[in-house]
């Protein structure tokens, strides 16, 4: 049976270093939880504070309606994957997988059935006899995920299960990782800094900073409407610019530098006055024109980099500003360092903040976290 995590108003300190300062969230039953941010932001230590390996200064934590704060790890019924696998190497691959069931003291032939179940789920039947040094870093994690699964826990915690594995076996394992979830629907909290694979994987994601969330989301909310600067610039690759908010006749517009101007028209009514604002504009997010007579933001291309569907290109505006340009290759010629272009905005999809990045002016930005 999964269970839904509530955690209320939590505190983790060391000494007088506080490293979550008070931290609310609400995880679903069944979800597929991530905890996304940089190193050091306080993500492992939360996800060990669930586990039971840190202690609580402060605050409740509850698996539904049963509070675990002074429960001990063996009595939370959890299952752990650790980045460095955590298989015992002297063990084979049969005896890793059923050593929680026989902590359980469950029947022998009980054991035997439920580790075959899960080494066929996570195809490593065939190697159920070898030990773990005789496989590859893929195969020890489907070892390990089937260890933690086969307990059939009420939730089940990822700490940087991916971080050790080259680049293929990563985008791999992550679907192996989400099918296999989403087919027996356990409760999950993962633990990841690599966006693209939080953005793969997860239901919602928490993106974390300094012990404290900023946003929580599906990945589409966190990456089209940021909450603020710091998820934006985190979330993916955004060009940020400093530009002025100006309204006129009605009708609100972001003013340029250069002196260009873009209509937006889907400003929250309370930021809608002449302010100073920053503009997260991501590579693809740039009309780019050929055409130096034309309409919009002067630059000059410095370097272009062709990736078969996609070239980047990277410019400096006349304001001195360096941006990032991402554009679907074209059959034409390749747009050449010392070329003059024009630069528009496609204003539906930029976002807007405040002058010191706090919050996201427009509408459309859904975060769970507010309401906690």
């Amino acid at each position: 049976m999964s269970n839904n995590i509530s955690i209320k108003h939590a505190l983790k300190k060391y000494g007088e270093n506080v490293i979550i300062p008070d931290l609310s969230l609400e995880i679903k039953e069944g979800e597929f939880f991530t905890l996304l941010g940089p190193s050091g932001c306080g993500k492992t230590t939360l996800l060990r504070m669930i586990a039971g390996f840190n202690s609580i200064e402060g605050g409740d934590f509850y698996f539904s309606d049963r509070r675990i704060n002074d429960l001990d790890p063996a009595k939370r019924n959890i299952g752990m994957v650790f980045q460095n696998y955590a298989i015992f190497p002297h063990m084979t691959v049969r005896k890793n997988v059923e050593f929680g069931l026989k902590n359980k003291k469950l029947p022998k032939d009980e054991v035997a059935k439920q580790a075959d179940k899960f080494m066929k789920l996570m195809h490593v039947d065939e190697y159920a006899d070898r030990l773990p040094e005789r496989l590859s870093g893929g195969q020890q994690q489907r070892v390990a995920l089937a260890r933690a699964l086969c307990i059939e826990p009420d939730v089940l915690l990822f700490d940087e299960p991916l971080s050790n594995l080259d680049a293929k076996l990563r985008v791999e394992m992550r679907s192996v990782i989400k099918n296999i979830q989403h087919s027996v629907g356990i409760t999950t909290v993962y633990v990841t800094h690599d966006q693209e694979e939080a953005m793969a994987v997860s239901d919602r994601i928490a993106v974390m900073n300094a012990g404290v969330i900023q946003h929580v989301g599906t990945p589409k909310n966190i990456y089209q409407r940021p909450a603020n600067l710091f998820v934006s610039t985190f979330i993916g690759r955004s060009n940020v610019l400093a530009a002025k908010l100006a309204v006129e006749n009605g009708e609100t517009w972001v003013v340029m530098p250069s002196g260009y101007r873009a209509k937006m028209d889907h400003v929250q009514d309370q930021y809608r006055r002449e302010q100073d604002i920053q503009l997260s504009v991501r590579p693809e997010e740039f009309q780019l024109n050929r055409d130096a007579s034309a309409g919009g933001i002067s630059a000059t291309v410095d370097d272009c980099v062709f990736l078969g569907l996609m070239t980047h290109y990277f410019v400096h505006l006349e304001s001195g500003e360096e941006v990032e340009i991402i554009q679907e290759s074209s059959i034409d010629s390749i747009i050449q360092p010392g070329s003059q272009i024009k630069l528009t905005l496609n204003t539906e999809k930029v976002n807007v903040f405040t002058a010191d990045g706090s919050a996201n002016i427009l509408t459309g930005v859904c975060n769970d976290c507010a309401a906690g």
